[in-house]
């Protein structure tokens, strides 16, 4: 009887250090960077299906963020405020205004279909924690109506951006 009970403990044992080890090593490779999810994800920019985002720039060098946005809406809209987030607890902030009507025209209307390049400046990216040459996630909020409804028929497009702070 004892002998049973002497194999089943010295197997437990030596399955409890091999897995051990195997802790070890995960944690030895996680420590140095080796195993860094943010390195194996892919930058992305994805909005909701109103707004489509075809190029994106997150510029910590000269505080800003340039995105290629192009109206998916099906008719002609008027942007009229964007928000941002990021995941720190400090607020990600672009505080320079970014006037539309020097983006879309004098009438500030977006025409269905059209792609326009917006660049948000003086962004904080320093005091959220982006560093530069590392992958760095902003989310944010562009407010639209659409110029048939008229600005009482406000909608907002949820979209973030995950990319390398350059």
């Amino acid at each position: 009887m004892q002998k049973r009970g002497q194999a089943a403990l010295e197997f437990l044992t030596t399955y409890g250090w091999a897995f051990l080890v195997i802790l070890i090593m995960i944690g030895a490779l996680a420590y140095f960077g080796i195993l860094k999810p943010s390195k194996l994800l892919p930058e992305r920019c994805t909005f909701g299906t109103e707004i489509g985002c075809q190029d994106f720039v997150l510029d910590g060098t000269n505080s800003r963020t340039i995105l290629r946005l192009k109206n998916g809406v099906g008719e002609s809209i008027k942007l009229n405020y964007t928000n941002f987030t990021s995941e720190s607890r400090t607020p990600f902030v672009c505080s320079g205004q970014v006037d539309f009507t020097s983006v879309m025209g004098s009438d500030g209307i977006w025409a269905n279909g059209e792609v326009i390049d917006v660049n948000y400046t003086n962004c904080n990216f320093a005091a959220t924690g982006m560093i530069s040459g590392e992958k760095g996630k902003v989310s944010i909020t562009l407010g639209y109506y659409t110029v048939r409804s008229g600005p009482e028929y406000k909608h907002d497009v949820q979209g973030e951006v995950y990319a390398t702070v350059k």
